[in-house]
């Protein structure tokens, strides 16, 4: 192999069919992306594994520091940890589905009940504002009865279209129960895949290693840092908005406290979306309580990203607010939620290799250049 490397041709043959490989890619661009994200989809399960994993990773070595930091077998330390963060995600989930799931229900058969007087209320507060001559509820469905006559009808004439989707929810259940299983696969062999991925590295970069390691060091704590942080926030004010609801007597406690905890995970336009939420359900019990509740949320909302949110997340993640909207723009319109919800690290991994290597590699030529010239001058 060596020989044939030293050869004259060689480098002009590899140039040759990596400039082909090129100008067919981009000549089929659109048909190789999609070939691409055909392939990618059979591994999309294992992709997920992966993901479940390097989430659930920091609380699983906070459990091995923690907890069984005095064990002396890391094997043990690493199974004991592991074990315990699985079983504490799956008892997190299991208390919002039992948490979630009945109120829906709840809420769902109250809004069909009460249609008739949601009517009425939406009439009356029509003619408040003048925009009765507007909005005609005549061309409306105006009865409980109709709307579940429309609804029957629905269901009967795409009855197909319900079975398909039901079953590719049954089917995505089993893909994330699948990928749970293999994430704990994953957090049990994260060593060996480590060193072995370090070997890997170290074969294809070998003296530009010491960078590769560096970068991807930086890159895992501002993400560990951001998962970390993101979801104790999303907590706190989970927490904060199920206790203002128990005081003022609001109905749905946890279900729109679930709610506002999960968006409040999504950047900028999370939280909003779930105050929206959180309203419309308590509107159908009562229109004070939605209006008290979308004070509640500007308040607490102002309160996390003025004061919770730098409090968390220190200097560790120091990106500007224009910075991390333009990312969420840019990267949303890319690669949709998942996109937005990457905004933020990716944003911030960005401004680290700016910083630590482009300004570093730029600073370091001036520098050489200025020594360059006062040698020149003497």
């Amino acid at each position: 192999m060596r020989n044939i490397k030293n050869k004259p041709w060689y480098s002009l043959t590899v140039s040759i069919c990596i400039g082909v490989i090129l100008f067919v890619v981009l000549l089929r661009f659109s048909s190789v992306l999609s070939a691409v994200g055909t392939f990618l989809g059979f591994f999309s399960t294992i992709f997920l594994g992966a993901i479940i994993a390097y989430i659930i990773n920091p609380l699983a070595m906070f459990y091995r520091r923690k907890i069984f930091g005095k064990l002396k077998n890391e094997k043990l330390k690493a199974t004991f940890g592991n074990t315990l963060a699985f079983m504490t995600v799956i008892a997190f989930l299991m208390m919002v589905l039992l948490l979630v799931v009945p109120q829906l229900v709840d809420s769902i058969s109250m809004f069909a009940k009460n249609f008739n007087g949601y009517v009425k209320s939406l009439e009356k507060t029509l003619e408040i504002i003048g925009m009765s001559s507007v909005v005609d509820l005549d061309d409306l469905i105006s009865s409980s009865t109709e709307i579940l006559d429309y609804m029957a009808t629905y269901v009967t004439d795409n009855m197909g279209t319900i079975l398909s989707t039901t079953a590719n929810i049954g089917s995505s259940m089993g893909h994330f129960f699948i990928a749970l299983l293999l994430s704990m696969y994953f957090l049990a062999g994260k060593d060996n895949l480590k060193k072995g991925g370090a070997r890997f590295l170290k074969a294809v970069f070998k003296e530009n290693y010491p960078e590769v390691r560096h970068f991807i060091k930086r890159s895992d704590e501002i993400l560990n840092c951001y998962i970390v942080f993101n979801l104790i926030d999303a907590i706190i004010v989970g927490i904060v908005n199920a206790i203002f609801m128990t005081v003022m007597g609001m109905p749905y406690v946890g279900l729109v406290s679930i709610i506002v905890a999960l968006t409040n995970i999504i950047p900028t336009f999370g939280p909003f979306v779930g105050g929206a939420i959180g309203a419309f359900f308590l509107l159908l019990v009562e229109p004070w309580y939605a209006a008290a509740f979308l004070i509640f949320v500007l308040v607490l909302q102002t309160i996390d990203g003025y004061i919770l949110k730098p409090k968390l997340f220190g200097d560790s993640l120091g990106v500007s607010g224009l910075w991390i909207l333009i990312g969420v723009v840019a990267l949303g319109s890319m690669f949709g939620m998942i996109g937005v919800l990457l905004a933020i690290p990716g944003v911030a991994i960005l401004d680290m290799v700016y910083h630590e290597y482009v300004l570093a590699f730029l600073e370091r030529e001036d520098v050489e250049e200025v020594e360059e010239d006062i040698k020149k001058e003497d």
